[in-house]
């Protein structure tokens, strides 16, 4: 190999690298995370709403256990992990949730996940952790532009604290063949909520199909709805979304469309949970 043909070479490799380490970085200017980042984490049809009991004095283990492994993994299949959680009001309560683009995809994923390495390798520890992982309920959006958004991963430099803000669920019992007048119903409370100060995040709907992966089981004592939102700190909980909750659950338990009283559940993001108050986000 001559010289000249070695200079080429070496310039045709090193190019590409260049014009990577000139393409200027996206910047909110408000050292948060660009939603540009995520425009092609999309169209998860499929939410998988997790909760699980850890044993006492094990929460933050299992949290750091799973967001040091798990969440890249997902994305690299195809699935997302869209948020975890501490249940404010249980203290061995861990809420995540897991979604995909269509129900076909999820026994494709969690197959190549749960018989695969990565697996293999932590799940000793990671049900050493847990008392009980089955209650979860398989849903989807009410409507396609009604599902939990993806956020940004969170950024280790400019929030080094993690993730913050308050996420609420509410989940409403229906009766049989109620859900889409108890949604109708429902829209001016939900409203009422983003007047309080919450940003919604989805409302989600049972998904009445078979259970395609039986090995992870899902509950089947619905149909419910699930309201998300996010709130930006607990002055906005306390000073303004609680009182709204409590005077629009008596109306809407007043509808005859539930079949029990709605469970409103505060879920204090962990340290890396997409799901959390995002300046940049909206």
């Amino acid at each position: 190999m001559n010289l000249r043909t070695t200079i080429r070479r070496f310039f045709v490799g090193i190019l590409p690298l260049i014009a990577i380490a000139a393409t200027p970085q996206t910047n909110t200017g408000t050292g948060s995370p660009s939603m540009e980042t995520v425009e092609h984490l999309k169209d998860f049809q499929v939410i998988e709403f997790r909760r699980y009991t850890i044993k006492p004095g094990e929460r933050d283990h299992f949290a750091q256990y799973f967001e040091s492994f798990f969440p890249e993994a997902f994305e690299q299949m195809g699935a997302i992990a869209l948020g975890q959680f501490y249940e404010r009001s249980n203290p061995a309560g861990f809420t995540w949730m897991r979604g995909f683009h269509t129900i076909y995809d999820r026994p494709i994923v969690t197959a190549a996940f749960y018989y695969g390495p990565l697996w293999r390798e932590h799940k000793t520890i990671m049900n050493s952790l847990m008392t009980d992982s089955d209650n979860v309920l398989l849903l989807r959006p009410l409507h396609p532009d009604r599902g939990v958004p993806v956020l940004p991963s969170v950024d280790p430099v400019t929030e080094a604290n993690g993730a913050q803000g308050i996420i609420v669920a509410q989940i409403f019992p229906i009766k049989a063949n109620s859900v889409d007048a108890f949604a109708q119903k429902a829209e001016a409370t939900f409203a009422s909520y983003r007047v309080a100060g919450a940003r919604e995040a989805g409302i989600l709907v049972t998904l009445d199909v078979p259970n395609n992966f039986p090995q992870l089981p899902i509950r089947t004592d619905g149909p419910y709805l699930v309201w998300l939102g996010i709130l930006k700190d607990n002055r906005t909980l306390e000073d303004q979304f609680n009182s709204v909750v409590a005077s629009s659950s008596q109306s809407l338990s007043a509808s005859g469309l539930l079949r029990g009283n709605p469970e409103l559940v505060i879920l204090d993001p962990t340290h890396r949970s997409r799901l959390r108050w995002l300046p940049s986000a909206y």
